[in-house]
């Protein structure tokens, strides 16, 4: 059951008199010396302050929801105003239906994040925020957490304590749980978890988000950055799909890719399907760019291996593996998998001499004893 608390009627009619309020089915307004009050149940004229009482208290769902939203939540920072409304599908469901979404709890998937929303007895939400893959988890089984500072210690490092470079990399750790934040300290959680993703998820509903491409961004990259320009030439863009199928799928970031090579021409690999979109090449795609722009700048040579066609089959195989990220994933008892670690570990005692050379064959000709020289 939801009240309507005294503070909240108070506000309320002292918008009232100051202007007339109409907001999500409710409507109230001065007129001379009584008051009008509708919703789509009903609405009633001539209301004394005793009867606009009674009149709140019968829609009480509608006057506590205008009391969250305008009188808690308010207009200012509209960024988080906005998140916390699409939290309910406030643009979609009424007030009525979602009171009784709420009491349920409304669950939003936000990268790994899943954050649900519920309803207390006087109109105010509450917020939790834990890792999707703990969504069946008793609240108990998890470390408790209540401040928003909290989520930066959880988002530096992944399950093996390896430091994240990249915060939408789906590496989260999961087993803890944020139980009960307001809005203000929700969105904050969120942003830590995951910097600027509330901000840009609304300029992009609002039509206003500021993308900026490949070649703008590469253009303003200076120091040891500046190198990646000489890489940003040639026909067809091949280098700048390869960086973006290497670094801005879904499997290695949950962003939505949004940037082009520029305005005018878009690239061939998908963005992918994140929540947020990512508006820009990030640090990791450009400090990746940079070691790719060296290593590119060397003269493709021709070596000849000896492999047998499974073997070439189980070479592939372990790149794919490693590519995504699958390697620790493969049980060392099944050897039928070509990046099994045993079967990996046969291929080199195989196919590699001493000196650590495939087939015995070096990289650089020189090495060979031949009278090759070096490309470099």
């Amino acid at each position: 059951m939801t009240d309507v608390r005294a503070e909240q009627f108070e506000s309320l009619v002292r918008r009232v008199e100051e202007e007339p309020v109409d907001f999500d089915g409710l409507y109230v307004a001065r007129e001379d010396d009584s008051y009008a009050f509708e919703t789509p149940d009903g609405s009633h004229d001539g209301l004394s302050e005793a009867g606009l009482h009674e009149a709140a208290a019968d829609a009480a769902p509608y006057v506590t929801n205008w009391y969250y939203w305008e009188e808690v939540v308010g207009h200012r920072g509209r960024h988080r105003r906005a998140f916390l409304r699409k939290l309910e599908a406030a643009d979609e469901f009424s007030v009525g239906r979602r009171y009784d979404e709420l009491r349920d709890g409304m669950h939003t998937e936000w990268g790994q994040l899943r954050i649900t929303a519920t309803l207390g007895d006087d109109g105010d939400r509450r917020y939790e925020v834990r890792h999707e893959a703990d969504e069946a988890v008793d609240a108990a089984e998890l470390d408790e957490y209540t401040d928003p500072l909290n989520a930066r210690e959880l988002a530096t490092s992944d399950e093996r304590g390896r430091y994240r470079p990249l915060k939408t990399a789906p590496t989260l750790v999961d087993g803890w749980v944020f139980p009960a934040l307001d809005g203000r300290d929700l969105v904050e959680t969120v942003d830590t978890f995951y910097p600027a993703t509330v901000a840009n998820w609304n300029l992009e509903r609002e039509g206003e988000l500021d993308v900026s491409h490949w070649e703008e961004t590469i253009e303003r990259q200076t120091g040891i950055y500046g190198v990646v320009k000489t890489w940003n030439r040639g026909e067809g863009h091949e280098h700048v799909n390869w960086v973006a199928e290497a670094c801005c799928d879904d499997s290695q970031c949950l962003k939505r890719r949004e940037w082009q090579y520029d305005e005018n021409t878009e690239l061939d690999v998908d963005g992918g399907d994140g929540a947020f979109p990512c508006r820009e090449p990030c640090s990791v795609v450009i400090a990746a760019s940079r070691k790719w722009t060296r290593l590119e700048g060397e003269q493709s040579r021709t070596y000849e291996f000896d492999l047998t066609p499974s073997e070439k089959e189980q070479v592939e195989a372990i790149i794919d593996a490693v590519a995504d990220g699958r390697v620790d994933d493969i049980r060392e008892a099944d050897i039928y998998e070509g990046a099994n670690r045993y079967r990996t570990r046969f291929l080199r005692a195989k196919r590699f001499d001493e000196d650590g050379n495939l087939s015995g064959t070096p990289t650089d000709a020189a090495e060979d004893g031949d009278g090759g020289e070096d490309d470099e």
